[in-house]
């Protein structure tokens, strides 16, 4: 996999590419708590979720985002949610997130598209119990969006 390096917030830019290996090289790119980062521990915790609550899940990398797709989307380029690093939270978008109960917190202007904002002190919560892993697992039964 060619090297990556970080894009603002401390993203990773990652080449496109299907398949576990490409999301396990957006997480080994993003900082971890020894350079002083906490975004490798929340973007690691968000793919553990999501692979737990949504057995056989197909993983992508797009945009230098990664993408998730239900085992049985129409096409491998269906997604019902995906992550993003930003300065101060990683970002997850859930892509029917309006039909979710109850919805995420944070609104968008693209249609359905709900976020939520994982930040460093999420993580002292467990976000792998709760409200998270049942958004997960309701956008997993919803139609992905083409993307």
């Amino acid at each position: 996999m060619a090297e990556s390096r970080l894009l603002s917030g401390d993203n990773p830019q990652i080449p496109k590419g299907y398949g576990d290996e490409h999301v396990a090289a957006f997480l080994d790119a993003v900082p971890d708590a020894g350079s002083g980062g906490w975004k490798n521990a929340a973007c690691r915790k968000i793919d553990e979720v999501i692979a737990r609550e949504v057995p056989g899940v197909l993983k992508a990398v797009k945009w230098n985002t990664p993408m998730y797709s239900a085992p049985d989307a129409e096409s491998r380029d269906h997604f019902f949610c995906s992550f993003h690093c930003f300065t101060n939270y990683v970002k997850v978008g859930f892509n029917r997130g309006d039909v979710l109960s109850p919805p995420p917190p944070e609104p968008s202007k693209h249609g359905g598209m709900r976020y939520y904002h994982v930040t460093e002190a999420d993580l002292q919560r467990d976000i792998a119990q709760g409200t998270f892993a049942q958004w997960v697992r309701q956008a997993a039964k919803l139609p992905g969006e083409k993307m």
